[in-house]
């Protein structure tokens, strides 16, 4: 594939991109000028966004594969480098882990292992991988979290306790990464009606939670911003105010 090492144009590399939130942001990416990477388990739902993306005049590269494992990931990167630089790395994959929700006192601890791999090494070794890229680029990684890092909520502690943990590392690379121009946020999008949010809930409707596109303005606000001014903040999507929600 031809590089484009002079190219002037942005490039986001996108997790979890084929439906739900991921594409949503792939596709308001694609339409404020970005080039694309996209990643997603299931190749037929991945291709038929990527078309889709195309459409938005975007150069869409889409690679199918499993975010856990380090052979996809450094794919990942490698696209990036063939497309000249990565100004914004966007972790949005992440398991559920076992449905039904269970308690933790019951929860199967391979299960939760096997959800702590996607969930929270999975991001981070994308971007330990994607680091020299976001350097050139002084870019930022976006950690997507939940409430359920902060509410305790009952049957949530598996995915909860994930993306906790994934918090933590957002705010901590924050300040590792603080004088090499690399911003790192975490973003909590709130409830949406997506596949994810209607497996944690099998069998009830779920029609008044809005979908996905009720994040835009918060994505159009964020990328106004310098990565290095929003670094190391916790936002929620749907709030009315993008604020820190942890000092």
């Amino acid at each position: 594939m031809k590089q484009h090492k002079n190219s002037s144009r942005r490039v986001a590399l996108i997790t979890g991109a084929s439906r739900g939130l991921g594409k949503t942001v792939a596709t308001f990416l694609a339409g404020q000028g970005f080039d694309l990477i996209v990643s997603a388990r299931h190749v037929d739902a991945l291709a038929a966004a990527a078309a889709e993306l195309k459409q938005l005049d975007a150069h869409v590269l889409y690679l199918a594969g499993d975010v856990a494992q380090a052979r996809h990931r450094t794919q990942l990167v490698q696209a990036a480098r063939q497309l000249g630089r990565l100004d914004i790395l966007f972790n949005n994959a992440s398991t559920l882990g076992v449905t039904p929700l269970p308690t933790l006192a019951h929860y199967p601890l391979e299960q939760l292992e096997q959800a702590l791999e996607i969930n929270v090494l999975a991001p981070l070794g994308l971007i330990q991988e994607a680091l020299p890229l976001l350097q050139e680029s002084r870019g930022l990684v976006v950690n997507i979290s939940s409430d359920a890092a902060l509410g305790g909520y009952a049957g949530w502690g598996g995915y909860g306790a994930s993306k906790a943990a994934l918090d933590l590392i957002s705010k901590t690379l924050a300040n590792e990464l603080h004088d090499v121009g690399v911003g790192v946020v975490s973003v909590d999008p709130g409830d949406m009606r997506t596949a994810m949010h209607q497996a944690a809930f099998p069998g009830e409707d779920i029609s008044d939670r809005p979908l996905p596109d009720v994040t835009l303005p918060f994505w159009a606000w964020l990328l106004a911003q310098c990565p290095a001014e929003v670094s190391g903040q916790r936002y929620q999507a749907q709030g009315e105010v993008w604020e820190k929600v942890i000092e």
